[in-house]
């Protein structure tokens, strides 16, 4: 199956292809677009594209039919929705039909270079995250976002001065604090999403294991876990601290802990033994991890138990 690859360096390029005003700045725009009639839809070709560009992106649109994946994971369409994309990231598309009314942010990291900003929005996982792991916006969210660019826009095609980049930059630091806010409410109440998620990801933890008993025997990566659940791992990570107060790495060792503490009562194998049947590679670094999670090392647990 042929898909054609489009990659963006060019802003202009970027707003001509998906029949946007052309960008008044190389390195920044903001494009607010409205229909009078509610009903206009704009629709991309029905061949499949595979789209990425130089740009950090923001997109606030209604999309109505079509298909958006990230990798091979469908993309959840639904209406108010925010796409954050960072730079180089890429999403496939095909027969994708949106409302005409919407509203998009793209900026090149040069622009906000010598901000806080620029070291802020490292710190923002949602730019790392899958296309189907999008924000959902509730209505009156969804009008708060739209409030935030349209603010924007209107100082961008405000009589440019010199205080008119730090007002901008201002008011996209603020947009991106409160979709981190919604973000974290997503993982609370999207339960469709997050419900259970610790019993799904030391599900596949097993099932993994359970795959690679006759193989050379190691412990899963969360990259690995996370690409089995149809997620990134920042993703996966965000939404097991929210349910549990760990991360996935912390999980991930939790349940290693708790298997060995079966297999150091199951018998008298020797630590190293009960280190190499779990997948560590190191007796040592299993040992200290041991120690860490327990305040025992393996041996004196097996005395206290026993």
């Amino acid at each position: 199956m042929n898909v054609e690859k489009i990659h963006f360096s060019d802003l202009n390029e970027y707003y001509s292809f998906f029949g946007l005003p052309a960008a008044e700045h190389p390195l920044f725009s903001v494009a607010v677009t409205s229909s009078e009639n509610a009903s206009d839809t704009e629709s991309c070709p029905d061949h499949e594209m595979l789209i990425s560009s130089d740009f950090y992106s923001i997109s606030l649109k209604h999309i109505i039919s079509g298909e958006i994946f990230y990798g091979r994971t469908k993309y959840d369409c639904k209406n108010g929705t925010m796409i954050f994309m960072a730079p180089k990231q890429e999403i496939r598309l095909k027969g994708l039909t949106v409302e005409s009314t919407g509203r998009v942010i793209n900026f090149h990291e040069d622009f906000i270079r010598g901000h806080k900003i620029k070291e802020e929005i490292k710190k923002y996982h949602f730019f790392s995250y899958a296309v189907n792991e999008a924000l959902h916006l509730s209505p009156k969210e969804e009008q708060m976002m739209s409030s935030f660019i349209d603010q924007i826009e209107a100082e961008h095609h405000n009589n440019q001065d010199e205080f008119s980049k730090e007002l901008i930059l201002s008011q996209l630091d603020t947009l991106l604090i409160y979709a981190n806010r919604f973000y974290h409410r997503q993982f609370l109440h999207r339960k469709e999403i997050s419900s259970d998620m610790l019993d799904s990801f030391i599900d596949e933890v097993e099932k993994y294991m359970a795959a690679n008993q006759l193989d050379e025997k190691t412990i899963p990566t969360i990259e690995e876990i996370a690409s089995v659940m149809a997620m990134t791992p920042r993703y996966l990570s965000d939404a097991l601290k929210v349910e549990t107060g760990k991360t996935a790495m912390e999980n991930l060792h939790l349940h290693m802990i708790d298997k060995a503490k079966d297999l150091l009562l199951e018998s008298d194998a020797s630590v190293a033994t009960v280190a190499y049947q779990l997948g560590f590679e190191y007796p040592q670094y299993f040992a200290r991890l041991f120690k860490k999670k327990t305040g025992m090392t393996p041996t004196e647990y097996r005395r206290s138990v026993h």
